[in-house]
């Protein structure tokens, strides 16, 4: 295997197996003060006395805690920030001779980009764009720490401490927001009802006129049937009357109906009001029974002259008869 330098190399084999250092660590050496290679995995020969193991830098995934530090925002808001770096060594030969100290340089580059970034944004941007700060702060860190072989892979913050007298404005702020949607819902809801209950008035409405309307057509219907089935029952009964009176001793029969209505309504003259207007000849029922023959002989004369045209007069009996039953009537009335 050859000579090492046993102060140098021994404690490094100590540390770290041969078998895993190149996945873990890279070993820069120097040959009389300058570069000379980094060993690759395997067999490595080192001269004594002139060949030096001058940095070990680790390729694994390196956490830094970047310490709490004030930040004043866009809107003159000073915070208390802190957060986590996550690096890795890309290229041992820079991380070693590009930077004295890459853990302290990338610390204070995150930092300082950390406080650029707040200064753009306002206080509620900051707690909204959480995300987008930090890939803000990875990109700049990548752009400054490329010349010395380090990559940062994310950059996540911590904790954001706001000034006690901020904080209870924004919960006030908060409480108010909550309130106004309170009262937004409350008054939506309101209105919703409002809505709904005048559409309900509305479709009763409706409905109630169209059962009125339904109603008045049953209604009418029925006042027009009703009607009909009056003037058919009136059309019958006046031809009933008519053929009744066209029968023998048709006459002295209406003449006895008309004698009772008049001596009926005579009767109840007096029962209806104090005051009765009566005619001059009140008591001549034979004269009243008379006229009333009288009109009614008028008005069916014409019937009676085209009945004798289209058929053969009919025997009847005399009228002195009637007229004697009439005055008996008058006489027992009387």
């Amino acid at each position: 295997m050859g000579l090492f330098g046993a102060s140098e190399l021994l404690p490094a084999l100590e540390r770290c197996p041969r078998s895993r250092r190149a996945e873990q660590e890279a070993w820069v050496v120097e040959r009389m003060g300058k570069f000379h290679r980094i060993l690759e995995p395997g067999l490595n020969f080192l001269i004594p006395f002139l060949d030096r193991i001058r940095y070990v830098q680790s390729l694994k995934e390196i956490v830094i805690n970047v310490p709490e530090q004030s930040a004043v925002t866009l809107d003159n808001v000073t915070l208390q920030i802190d957060g986590v770096l996550y690096l890795r060594v890309m290229d041992p030969y820079k991380a070693s001779y590009g930077v004295e100290d890459p853990e302290y340089a990338v610390t204070q580059l995150a930092q300082t980009t950390m406080r650029s970034e707040l200064g753009k944004l306002s206080l509620d941007r900051v707690f909204r764009e959480r995300e987008s700060l930090n890939a803000s702060i990875v990109d700049a860190i990548n752009q400054a720490s490329d010349c010395w072989g380090i990559r940062c892979l994310r950059y996540e913050i911590k904790d954001i401490h706001v000034p006690p007298r901020v904080k209870e404005s924004m919960q006030m702020q908060v409480e108010a927001e909550r309130r106004k949607r309170a009262t937004v819902l409350e008054s939506e809801g309101t209105r919703e009802s409002a809505i709904n209950v005048a559409e309900g008035q509305k479709q009763a409405q409706i409905l109630a006129s169209e059962a009125e309307k339904a109603e008045q057509i049953n209604k009418a219907a029925g006042e027009a049937n009703a009607m009909l089935v009056k003037a058919r029952a009136k059309a019958e009964a006046i031809q009933l009357l008519a053929a009744a009176l066209s029968q023998q001793h048709g006459s002295a029969a209406a003449s006895l109906s008309v004698a009772e209505q008049y001596v009926n309504a005579f009767s109840k003259i007096a029962k209806d009001s104090n005051t009765v207007l009566l005619p001059a000849n009140t008591g001549d029922v034979t004269n009243m029974v008379a006229q009333a023959l009288g009109i009614y002989t008028t008005l069916t004369k014409p019937q009676a002259v085209k009945n004798q045209d289209e058929t053969p007069p009919a025997h009847e009996e005399p009228q002195p008869a009637s007229m004697e039953m009439l005055k008996a009537e008058q006489g027992s009335s009387s």
